[in-house]
């Protein structure tokens, strides 16, 4: 099954600047976390719509060193590739997670970084796809960054607003000058309320003219 326009669509849309997170400490270039491109594969493809497969995971490092305070410490590093699949098309992605741990405990380094590892190689794989996973980062411009347009009114909030200025004589299109717009809809729908006030005193002051 190959991807939908609407699926297409929404790949290309551009990333939301909310989603976006400033560099962690000691590292550099803004980011879009797990939970965002995780939800985002979800609600685009599908729950049943796409998968990924660890094509390689092993272990690239392992040192014993101390910490600051001069307790024994044990670091690791994982590298891993990842292969994501989506309406028969298939990315890949590579990273490499580090962990640290006292060595008693030495088991959670490995846990550690094999979780970075695979959760930051999906995440490389998914940004092939398009912007929302985070892509729109990867353009020094930054153009595909961009706040969403506000959500404008539904269909059967616009067939009210017709019925009411067919009701009271109020010409559409004078409506639509007035609000700005050039179709209703383009309304806001914060800006429902305003608009049906607008038609109902707009509605009286003609009743009146013709009185």
């Amino acid at each position: 099954m190959s991807l939908t326009n609407e699926q297409k669509g929404m790949l290309q849309a551009p990333l939301d600047p909310r989603h976006v997170k400033p560099p962690p400490q000691g590292k550099y270039g803004e980011y879009v976390d797990s939970h965002h491109v995780l939800s985002e594969a979800n609600r685009i493809f599908g729950f049943d719509g796409w998968g990924y497969t660890i094509t390689r995971l092993d272990m690239c490092s392992r040192i014993e060193t101390t910490d600051s305070k001069g307790n024994a410490q044990v670091r690791v590093g994982y590298r891993c590739t990842v292969q994501a699949t989506a309406g028969g098309v298939v990315k890949e992605g590579a990273a490499v997670g580090t962990g640290m741990a006292k060595p008693d405990n030495e088991a959670d380094a490995h846990e550690s970084a094999v979780k970075e590892a695979e959760t930051d190689a999906l995440k490389r794989a998914l940004r092939s796809f398009g912007n929302t996973f985070g892509l729109a980062l990867y353009d020094k411009t930054k153009a595909d960054v961009q706040a969403p347009p506000p959500p404008v009114i539904t269909d059967a909030q616009r067939e009210e607003l017709m019925l009411l200025c067919d009701r009271l004589n109020v010409p559409v299109d004078r409506f639509l000058s007035v609000g700005g717009v050039k179709d209703l809809r383009e309304v806001p729908a914060s800006q429902f309320g305003q608009a049906k006030q607008w038609i109902e005193a707009e509605g009286k002051k003609l009743e009146n003219n013709n009185a």
